[in-house]
């Protein structure tokens, strides 16, 4: 199984959403690596939800749903969607800035490429990141 992050806008669409929608479709990814690490997922691959704005911190786990797609919206087949599955909120969130903080995330694609919307996870700072999230 692979592991990552998929950062949204809350004001777009939250965790808070996927909870209750259960499951929907990831889209509006368009940056070529976030697609590349789209087109990598497989179903049943686990998933961080990240808050962008004004909350920068993981709030949630998920689970990859489905294998990668053509978005079926638009007329475009390099542009892949996922379709996500809520599992659970955290305990705590883990805010960026404690991720920032310890040296174990300095790879990070969050701590490297903040613009980036997907990316992957190893599984030890997943792991760690699980850690952090129980407050501990």
């Amino acid at each position: 199984m692979n592991h990552w992050i998929l950062k949204t806008e809350p004001g777009t669409y939250s965790f808070d959403d996927l909870l209750r929608d259960k499951v929907t479709r990831w889209d509006g990814v368009s940056a070529p690596a976030a697609l590349n690490s789209l087109r990598a997922m497989k179903e049943g691959d686990a998933a961080f939800i990240y808050h962008t704005g004004d909350v920068k911190a993981i709030v949630g786990l998920a689970r990859i749903a489905s294998a990668p797609y053509a978005d079926p919206k638009l007329d475009d087949p390099k542009r892949t969607v996922i379709d996500v599955e809520a599992v659970r909120p955290l305990a705590s969130a883990v805010p960026l800035s404690a991720i920032k903080a310890d040296p174990r995330f300095k790879d990070l694609g969050l701590v490297r490429i903040g613009r980036l919307s997907v990316m992957p996870v190893s599984s030890d700072q997943w792991k760690a990141l699980l850690e952090m999230a129980k407050g501990g």
